[in-house]
């Protein structure tokens, strides 16, 4: 993807050149039917994300965060509206065509880990690679590249179950990362974790970020959004605010409206 950058200013943050649109999306809708039973859970969403920014999207519950999540990460289609992802269309794709895109240009990092307990860490990494047809011994090359770059290389034959939950995540990110994928899309990544292993996931997001990799974070905690260079809050299907870290006054204040948790 040719990158032209662009200069945005979030809040009080200092400006910070991004690059082309990663995520494009527009009058965004989504309704859900039972029946005659029918739930909007996204009312006209416009959000557009840039290469290399950090991003955190937060909401209570049953504010539309999950099923923009769903949306982003192609796990599921609008209603109505249009939804571009590192360039390409895809409203109309069907599910082969999303299984691949997903694979390609999204690396998931997810709150229950998604490891397989029988398998050694670098083989849960490479399963993306497996999936892409990637030839044996370069899946296992890039799989222990990635978790090196997770801080992880000692336990390349670690399995799941003989690692704390900190570095189970830190296996989660590089399987994410191991595709050299668009974005990172980390949906409550750290909703497991105790104090000490969250901060170690995050301070894992910064380095990420201070490298140049696009992060979206869905989360309900204000402390972990904080993390990100940029706080997109939805409500009732709608899109609340869009700030930077400097916008403290306007976060504080939908926080309490909204009632926090989710």
């Amino acid at each position: 993807m040719t990158t032209t950058p662009t200069t945005i200013t979030n809040g009080n943050m200092p400006d910070k050149e991004y690059g082309e649109p990663v995520i494009e999306l527009t009058a965004a809708r989504k309704v859900y039917r039972t029946g005659s039973i029918e739930f909007e859970a996204l009312r006209g969403v416009d959000l557009e994300i840039r290469q290399g920014e950090y991003v955190a999207i937060m909401g209570p519950s049953g504010s539309g965060k999950s099923t923009l999540m769903n949306i982003l990460g192609c796990l599921d289609t609008l209603t109505t509206g249009h939804y571009r992802l590192a360039g390409h269309d895809v409203d109309d794709l069907d599910e082969a065509e999303l299984a691949e895109i997903r694979n390609k240009e999204i690396g998931f990092v997810f709150q229950q880990f998604n490891l397989l307990p029988s398998l050694e860490a670098w083989r849960n990494v490479e399963l993306p690679l497996m999936y892409a047809r990637v030839p044996g011994q370069e899946r296992r090359a890039r799989a222990e590249r990635a978790l090196e770059r997770v801080g992880l290389g000692s336990r390349f034959v670690n399995k799941p179950g003989e690692l704390s939950g900190g570095q189970q995540q830190r296996v989660a990110v590089a399987r994410a990362l191991v595709g050299e994928p668009t974005m990172i899309l980390a949906d409550e990544p750290t909703g497991n974790l105790d104090s000490v292993s969250t901060d170690d996931v995050l301070g894992l997001f910064d380095e990420l970020h201070g490298l140049g990799r696009t992060i979206v974070l869905i989360t309900h905690e204000l402390e972990v959004a904080q993390r990100a260079r940029r706080i997109v809050r939805v409500k009732d299907g709608l899109m609340q605010s869009d700030t930077g870290q400097g916008d403290t006054a306007e976060g504080d204040l939908f926080d309490a409206i909204a009632g926090g948790a989710a």
